[in-house]
């Protein structure tokens, strides 16, 4: 008996067929400054226009979307985890102010069913051009034996681009700075091993269970893909560059621990509750799991997705061109001098 790769569980041909089925969507996430095509062994990127700025610094990035994944293996919905690991990594590059450039992908499967890894590609591919980048390459591994067949997880990096004049970050901060909350859409792709263990197993529900306090199914609900910021931080960065001094990424650890990583030692931030109503997926996860309030903030990010810490006589003209980009936002609280409750807290409760 003759053993081959493919008797071994990997099918070349197969991989194949899967670069061949994506190619589409990757020409759509495309930039000019891009060199060449998908199919070497490296993607090139022009960086001759910004040889203009100053002082250029390169911002690297790298995330995935965690255990999201199980939630699209279950309902067998795989075009929209792309948009989720774009947007953990890009959004992570443009806190400090970089323009995204270019992203690549690395998807690893017990098993490589074409489409399934083209639609996957094709969410990332949209996610980039959401986010103004372009998808310059990426990677798929068959483990067999290691994964199974329809089990996969999907990872990316991501590089940007900064004058450092132009950084962001705590040295900006200042007493007297407004809050501005950009609403999430929903769990984005953080805390997901609660939620699926507070749905699946506490609850003992399926991602086809309808759940009239959401007005859709539980997978519906929590495969909502993650929104991206990046476009509409860069637009308030050029449209108040010296009055945006910080921006919080929310992701895991909530409110509090991540904007806290851009408040500097001697000031302290305060968001109030009372400026919103987060969605009633958090308060679900809370009530059918027993999950205490301190719990779902330390793990969620409660309807907030991004923060930016702004000019005080800023506030208004960010919150309004904000949502004139069809981000809701709002001002949840300010900056102040440094108090004993810590660098940043969350204060009140929250409407009704």
């Amino acid at each position: 008996m003759t053993t081959t790769y493919e008797s071994a569980g990997v099918s070349i041909e197969q991989g194949n067929r899967a670069v061949e089925l994506m190619k589409s969507s990757i020409a759509r996430a495309t930039r000019p400054e891009v060199v060449g095509g998908i199919g070497g062994f490296a993607g090139l990127f022009d960086l001759t226009p910004y040889t203009r700025l100053r002082k250029p610094l390169l911002a690297s990035s790298t995330d995935g979307v965690g255990t999201k994944v199980d939630v699209a293996r279950r309902m067998d919905v795989h075009d929209t985890i792309g948009i989720d690991l774009v947007a953990m990594v890009l959004d992570d590059l443009v806190v400090c102010g970089a323009e995204p450039l270019f992203m690549t992908d690395y998807i690893a499967t017990g098993k490589v069913y074409p489409e399934k890894i083209a639609a996957i590609v094709s969410g990332i591919a949209e996610g980039c051009r959401r986010a103004g980048a372009a998808l310059v390459g990426g990677e798929t591994a068959e483990h067999p034996g290691l994964l199974e067949p329809d089990e996969y997880d999907v990872a990316g990096a991501g590089t940007g681009i900064v004058d450092a004049d132009d950084v962001l970050g705590a040295e900006r901060v200042m007493p007297g700075d407004a809050l501005i909350a950009m609403a999430s859409s929903g769990l984005h792709s953080n805390g997901y091993s609660l939620a699926r263990h507070v749905f699946f197993s506490l609850a003992g529900w399926d991602v086809d269970h309808d759940v009239d306090g959401l007005g859709r199914t539980v997978g519906e609900e929590l495969l909502e893909p993650t929104r991206i910021y990046s476009l509409d931080c860069l637009a308030l960065a050029r449209a108040h560059r010296e009055r945006l001094h910080a921006l919080s990424h929310i992701t895991g650890g909530g409110l509090a621990e991540n904007l806290a990583r851009v408040i500097p030692a001697h000031l302290s931030a305060t968001i109030d509750r009372s400026t919103w109503t987060p969605p009633p997926v958090f308060s679900l996860i809370g009530e059918l799991g027993g999950v205490l309030q301190q719990d779902l903030e330390s793990t969620f990010n409660q309807g907030i997705g991004m923060v930016a810490v702004v000019d005080g006589n800023a506030a208004d003209d960010s919150v309004r061109l904000l949502n004139e980009r069809g981000v809701p936002s709002w001002v949840c609280g300010d900056v102040h001098a440094a108090s004993d409750a810590g660098r940043a807290t969350v204060v009140g409760t929250h409407p009704g």
